[in-house]
């Protein structure tokens, strides 16, 4: 059994699920897959579904019963993976911003002495493609605003493609983790940083979706940016604690 699961959460990404799960697959390092699927009009379950005889035994898929956003997406991949004995569990965004070739990349990473690998567009530069200038430059001072007000030495602080290995999602408690879109990326990272496990950047180069349509909208980043406030206060209150193994 490989010890590597990616997550995949879906909503509406008929056009790049079966291509990006083809990649992965075709990789040197024997990933297994995870879609979270929230019960996609286009038909996107059905297309997993079709792929799993095919990749039996490494493609799974789990379907909910609507758009519950991005954080519980990604929390119920975390807690399927801890319950199946998974020693590296990494995010990694449907619509192919992020290159899956760059996964072997954050892998080797947490097994070289990072905790959680974050594929990171900031840590050389800005190293973003097909993004309109005001986007980017939203994003890389939202990261520098995160930085100002946590202390947190992270450079891209809202990467959604991040590798944990086992212990970290063990120590965090999955349960208090409250944002759910960008914010949540950031509480996770915040999370990790204050519990003293060990964070490190791989540099990658982020390469804006061709096909379907970005779930990024005005309240996601609202929660983003109040929210980094919130978690401050957490962190300077002592209340970011070690979940309680039973």
């Amino acid at each position: 059994m490989s010890q590597s699961l990616v997550i995949i959460p879906t909503y509406n990404e008929k056009e790049n699920i079966e291509n990006v799960i083809r990649i992965v697959f075709g990789l040197s390092e024997p990933f297994h897959v995870l879609v979270v699927e929230d019960n996609s009009p286009d038909g996107t379950a059905a297309i997993v579904k079709s792929l799993i005889p095919e990749f039996r035994g490494r493609l799974f898929i789990e379907e909910r019963k609507g758009k519950l956003g991005l954080g519980t997406a990604y929390i119920h991949g975390f807690k399927w993976g801890l319950q199946r004995g998974y020693e590296h569990i990494i995010e990694m965004d449907a619509d192919l911003s992020h290159n899956p070739a760059d996964l072997p990349r954050l892998l080797n990473a947490c097994r070289n002495g990072a905790d959680v690998a974050v594929g990171s567009r900031y840590i050389t530069g800005v190293n973003v493609v097909n993004w309109p200038m005001g986007r980017v430059l939203m994003s890389y001072y939202a990261s520098a605003y995160v930085r100002l007000i946590t202390r947190m030495k992270v450079r891209d602080t809202t990467a959604g493609f991040v590798c944990y290995k086992r212990k970290v999602l063990e120590t965090i408690n999955l349960d208090k983790i409250r944002f759910v879109g960008y914010a949540f990326q950031i509480e996770m990272k915040y999370s990790a940083w204050k519990l003293g496990f060990r964070i490190e950047e791989v540099p990658i180069i982020f390469t804006d979706r061709t096909e379907g349509t970005s779930k990024m909208n005005k309240r996601i980043f609202r929660e983003a940016v109040l929210g980094v406030l919130t978690l401050r206060w957490r962190g300077l209150t002592g209340r970011i604690k070690p979940a309680i193994k039973t």
